[in-house]
C-alpha cells in the first residue's frame, strides 16, 4: 500500500519561514521544500552504522526495500487577501493584492499545481476581515506604557481567518480511510484540530503519523497518533529565541 501526505499550508509556511527566514517570500523554494520534506516520509529512518563496508551496504539496501509508495501530497491553503482597506491609523488605502504576501501565496499555489502527485486544496477567507492591534502593542496599552494616540500605522494588522481548510482535511482523511486507498497517512500540522479525523482513520486501520515540523505538541496528543516524526531541518536555537 501507499502513503498520503497532508500539509496544513498556513502552518507549513509559518514553520518554513522560521527554518529559512532568508527565503521567506521565495515561493519556488517553499514549494520544493514542501515536496521534499513530504517525500522524506516515504523513506524509513536509517540506523547509525559505524562499521561501514558490507554493513553500510546492507543498511542502504534495507532502506531501498522498505521505501513506501507515494499516493499523493495534499496541500491545504486559501487564496490571499486581495481587497483594498483603509489603515485606521494613517487613513490611507492599502491594496493587499499588491502585497508581497499575496504575490508569494499565488506563486506558491502555481508551483504546487505544476508538481507531480500534488493536489492543491483551497478553502476561502472569512468575509469578516478587520484591522486589529498587534499583540505586543496591546500589552503596552494594557500596562499603560502607551496610549491609543501613540499607535503608529505599522502597529495594526489585518485579522485574516481561513475557512474550509480543516473541513477539507477531515473529508480527505475520511475518504482515504474508508476507500482503503492508503494504509498510512502523514499529517503535517501543529494543532489539535486533526484529532477527530485521526481517530476515525485509526479505527479503519490506518497508520497515522503526525509531523509537527519540530514544534512541541501537548503530551495527550500522542494517544491519538501512531507515530511522531519531523523530516525538515530543526529551527536553530538563536532563531527560536528571537521568536521565529
Amino acid at each position: 500500500m501507499s502513503t498520503a501526505v497532508l500539509i496544513d499550508g498556513a502552518f507549513f509556511i509559518k514553520r518554513f519561514r522560521a527554518i529559512e527566514p532568508q527565503n521567506a517570500h521565495d515561493a519556488r523554494r517553499a514549494a520544493e521544500c514542501a515536496h521534499r520534506w513530504a517525500c522524506a516520509h516515504l523513506t524509513p529512518r536509517t540506523a547509525r552504522r559505524n562499521g561501514g563496508g558490507q554493513e553500510e551496504l546492507r543498511e542502504h539496501q534495507r532502506v531501498r526495500q522498505e521505501r513506501r509508495e507515494l499516493y499523493r501530497i495534499f496541500f491545504y491553503d486559501c487564496p490571499p487577501l486581495e481587497k483594498k482597506m483603509h489603515n485606521p491609523i494613517s487613513k490611507q488605502a492599502v491594496d493587499f493584492s499588491k502585497s508581497a504576501e499575496a504575490t508569494f501565496r499565488l506563486q506558491l499555489h502555481e508551483h504546487l499545481r505544476g508538481m507531480r502527485k500534488v493536489a492543491l486544496r483551497l478553502g476561502h477567507l472569512s468575509a469578516y476581515t478587520q484591522w486589529t492591534i498587534k499583540p505586543s502593542k496591546v500589552a503596552e496599552l494594557l500596562s499603560g506604557r502607551i496610549q491609543m494616540g501613540d499607535l503608529l500605522p505599522e502597529d495594526v494588522t489585518v485579522d485574516i481567518r481561513q475557512k474550509g481548510v480543516d473541513m477539507r482535511i477531515g473529508v480527505d482523511v475520511s475518504s482515504l480511510a474508508f476507500k482503503k486507498q492508503v494504509d498510512q497517512i502523514v499529517l503535517i500540522a501543529g494543532d489539535a484540530d486533526f484529532v477527530p479525523a485521526a481517530k476515525q482513520a485509526r479505527r479503519e486501520g490506518i497508520d497515522f503519523i503526525l509531523d509537527p515540523m519540530w514544534q512541541s505538541i501537548p503530551a495527550n496528543l500522542n494517544e491519538h497518533i501512531d507515530g511522531l516524526r519531523s523530516t525538515c531541518p530543526p529551527v536553530r536555537r538563536d532563531r527560536a529565541r528571537n521568536g521565529a
